[in-house]
């Protein structure tokens, strides 16, 4: 099953995430894509260590190439999340690579017997006058739209409550 959790940011996606696989066998595999650039994502990426600590997940940190990632995990993984893999896209200068990396990430998705991804919903305010921010906005929006068409399951996180946007009970094969 590919659960896709979507929201605002410090909506409580990450929380949901680990909540959402806790009956999955162990251990479990934790894809990290933030990289530690300033202090202040060094210290959330403590943090989210730290809320997962003896939650018996394999944490495997892959800024840039998902799908390989994907295929070194277990057959129950979280991806969180899709906002940093866009973001080390552009912050790398590997947009003529997207198309394909997001394409062999959903191909990968699966293969896996429990998926949960998590990613920020960008498409809920205004456009941005900035460029780079506009294209950001648009690799996101379209990795969101990818992985919520291949996702059995789609929640948008809002103020900390999970709301069903999408359940598949019996997905196609």
């Amino acid at each position: 099953m590919i659960t896709l959790i979507t929201g605002g940011i410090k909506s409580g996606k990450s929380s949901r995430a680990l909540e959402s696989s806790r009956a999955w066998p162990r251990p479990a595999s934790f894809l990290a894509t933030a990289e530690a650039l300033d202090e202040e994502m060094r210290l959330r990426i403590e943090r989210h260590k730290a809320e997962r600590a003896g939650l018996g997940f394999i944490t495997i940190e892959e800024p840039l190439c998902l799908a390989a990632a994907l295929l070194e995990s277990g057959a129950c993984v979280i991806v969180d999340c899709l906002t940093m893999w866009v973001n080390n896209i552009l912050y790398y200068n590997r947009k003529g690579e997207f198309d394909a990396a997001l394409d062999a990430f959903i191909d990968q998705l699966g293969r896996k017997d429990e998926v949960v991804v998590v990613s920020n919903e960008t498409s809920l305010g205004n456009i941005p006058a900035d460029e780079s921010a506009r294209l950001y906005n648009l690799f996101l929006a379209e990795a969101n739209r990818k992985t919520a068409a291949a996702a059995d399951r789609v929640e948008l996180m809002v103020a900390g409550i999970p709301l069903v946007v999408k359940h598949e009970k019996n997905p196609p094969c």
